[in-house]
């Protein structure tokens, strides 16, 4: 396991820049009639608001002072954030409410992280959902409100033409996109949560037969498929998708490609975590984009479990996805820790050739603005 001496944010979350000097780890395969997109995703977007520096979880019956909070997108915006910052281009279809927190919800993703939104709409009165998170002791605690979803699909009928696209599977649901992308030659990544119903079958989920890679974590492949150890459930699964990846919580994640008969699995780097939310998302888009860069499985899975990593280090979801000067900074503090292990490092050597001295910057930075609508300078 590498040791990490980055130090974990603490505090008011202050006002800052979203935007940062970006790396495109995707440079060297772009080509002119390439898809306009490398990424494409839909779902529900949030509007989080994370309060900070809780001693304890808050007493029924007493009131708790938070020493710092934040606001930011939430739910598909995490996954979506995290890709931006990497540098793919993210595009995103979602409904948003023509309330305030619409409109913040559109802002900060559209300008503040560069995501596009041409396929989402803003829907007439409809309330846009929100959740309030509470961390302490590295653990959260949410409480979440919205209305039913408007009508219509916020994914139009036919997907916008990307490299790639995540997708959230829940068991009995079918969603057309699906279908439609990879016929396109899309590349589909699986996503799945807990199954509510308890059946765990995996006939249940219908468009995992067009997904390229399936990312459950331990708990959720060995339900699925009935194996007493997550290894052998990543196995089990290259039956129903050819790349199967098994996230290990503190043990890091294993990796099974069905089509080349590689196997990798990577231990997961000791930090200090503050708040987990988004990890899951930051983990995705870290493997994503190894993937569509084509990089060896066993960097994916660094590459993956270092931006989860960093990302538990922060508060809140998209506020805590890591971008490249984090990544960066990471890379140039851990090669001065004493005693480092010289196997581990190799390990994570494939960044030397991405990261520079220019990208980095204090850390960690602060993205999150404490509170709603201030007024912009001239």
């Amino acid at each position: 396991m590498i040791a990490s001496t980055a130090p974990a944010g603490k505090g008011p979350a202050g006002k800052g820049s979203h935007r940062q000097t970006q790396v495109d780890p995707l440079a060297p395969l772009r080509a002119p009639d390439d898809p306009p997109w490398d990424v494409y995703l839909t779902g529900t977007v949030f509007l989080d608001i994370i309060f900070t520096g809780l001693d304890s979880a808050p007493v029924r019956g007493t009131e708790s002072w938070a020493r710092g909070m934040g606001s930011s997108p939430g739910g598909v915006a995490n996954m979506a954030t995290a890709l931006a910052r990497l540098g793919l281009r993210t595009s995103l279809a979602a409904a948003f409410g023509d309330d305030h927190y619409g409109d913040y919800c559109w802002d900060a993703l559209e300008h503040g992280e560069g995501i596009d939104l041409s396929p989402s709409r803003t829907v007439p009165g409809w309330h846009s959902p929100v959740t309030v998170s509470m961390a302490y002791e590295g653990e959260r605690t949410m409480v979440s409100h919205g209305h039913e979803p408007p009508p219509e699909e916020p994914a139009p009928e036919c997907p916008p033409r990307s490299r790639a696209a995540v997708a959230s599977l829940a068991p009995g649901v079918s969603a057309p996109w699906i279908a439609q992308a990879a016929s396109k030659g899309t590349r589909v990544f699986g996503d799945v949560g807990w199954d509510d119903t308890g059946a765990w079958d995996l006939a249940a989920l219908p468009d995992l037969r067009h997904c390229e890679a399936f990312l459950p974590n331990a708990e959720e492949a060995m339900r699925y498929t009935g194996a007493d150890c997550p290894r052998a459930a990543a196995h089990a699964l290259t039956e129903y998708v050819p790349l199967a990846v098994v996230t290990l919580g503190a043990d890091g994640a294993y990796a099974v490609d069905r089509r080349t008969g590689e196997t990798a699995e990577v231990p997961a780097i000791e930090v200090a975590a503050l708040d987990p939310t988004g990890a899951g998302d930051v983990f995705v888009a870290g493997f994503v984009t190894g993937t569509l860069a084509d990089w060896p499985l066993a960097d994916r899975l660094a590459f993956a479990g270092l931006t989860a990593a960093l990302s538990v280090q922060e508060f809140g979801g998209s506020l805590s996805a890591p971008g490249w000067s984090e990544i960066a900074a990471w890379w140039r503090r851990v090669q001065s820790v004493e005693g480092q292990d010289p196997a581990a490092l190799r390990r994570y050597g494939f960044l030397a050739g991405l990261v520079s001295e220019e990208l980095v910057r204090p850390w960690p930075l602060r993205r999150a603005v404490p509170t709603i609508g201030f007024r912009r300078s001239a």
